[in-house]
């Protein structure tokens, strides 16, 4: 049997350096945190790859006023855009791949998404485009945003941060699905469906859809659920609570979704948080209410 004594000294070093790169790998690859603290961030501001990009329903000057040094603007449409037929229609990968490296997003970039004030729903949309365009395991969320970071003490500026052209290139990683996946997936029950909606919407209070209630067989996680009165995502116990009060089975993949893809988008950021598998149903309740062939029901009373 080969034991280390065994090991002569020539292999020996060629062992101890294989284990160095080896754990230099490990660490290199690491996940980081979904959801991150002011102190976290702090700690790692200095990290050459690390990128906070400022986003929610800001413009520009926004931005200039304030931010935390180093951090870049990223303007949501830029990933998720309105047209006529849709809201929230998500950008192709060659699209996202200009914006990204615009924003000096490298392959080995680590992304903190920051929000200012209750701009909760649409920053963890951006959370999920990160992670759809590639960047899965390489991109946290500033628990609180911009505001917790003051309370903690911490700095702003005004002042432009300087940064290169990035090289990531963004692909289709399939977070985002669509109606025919959410209705195989109800056939061959292989995942839960979340309406991540208010409980009323879901039982059936009207809402200018064409129809009302819910897919059927979905469950429901509101969204609201999961944000205290400071725009901060709640401990992780109450979390915990109220996704496996619904689904206690962590194994089983959730689809979200709620009236155009936003707001459930905080259901993804919380799942992913607690270790379940999550992807959004992009058209959500804007394109299945108006498809007479999507069934849907509503709570009985």
């Amino acid at each position: 049997m080969l034991t280390l004594f065994s090991i002569k000294l020539p292999d020996m070093k060629k062992y101890f350096s294989f284990l160095i790169l080896t754990f230099a790998f490990l660490i290199s690859h690491a996940q980081q945190p979904v959801l991150v603290t002011p102190q976290w961030l702090n700690d790692n501001l200095k990290n050459p790859d690390l990128v906070v990009l400022y986003t929610g329903f800001v413009v520009k000057a926004d931005y200039e006023k304030e931010h935390i040094e180093g951090s870049r603007f990223l303007w949501p449409e830029w990933l998720a855009f309105n047209t006529p037929e849709a809201n929230m229609v998500s950008a192709d990968a060659k699209t996202a791949t200009k914006v990204l490296q615009d924003l000096g997003i490298n392959k080995n970039s680590k992304v903190v998404i920051c929000h200012r004030g209750g701009d909760v729903t649409i920053a963890s949309r951006m959370f999920l485009s990160m992670e759809h365009y590639g960047l899965k395991g390489q991109v946290s969320f500033l628990n609180g945003g911009l505001e917790a970071w003051k309370r903690a003490g911490f700095p702003v500026t005004n002042k432009a941060s300087e940064f290169k052209k990035g090289n990531f290139i963004a692909t289709d990683n399939g977070l985002l699905v669509n109606k025919d996946y959410v209705q195989n997936a109800l056939q061959v029950k292989s995942s839960e469906i979340i309406d991540a909606r208010l409980k009323r919407w879901y039982d059936g209070d009207p809402t200018g859809n064409p129809r009302d209630g819910h897919i059927t067989g979905a469950k429901n996680i509101p969204f609201p659920d999961m944000i205290d009165s400071t725009n901060s995502l709640k401990p992780t116990e109450v979390l915990e609570k109220n996704f496996t009060s619904v689904v206690p089975d962590k194994s089983k993949e959730l689809v979200v979704y709620c009236f155009i893809g936003q707001t459930a988008s905080v259901d993804y950021l919380v799942g992913r948080s607690l270790g379940y598998k999550m992807k959004l149903y992009d058209g959500s309740m804007q394109e299945w209410s108006r498809d007479e062939k999507c069934a849907m029901e509503k709570t009985p009373k």
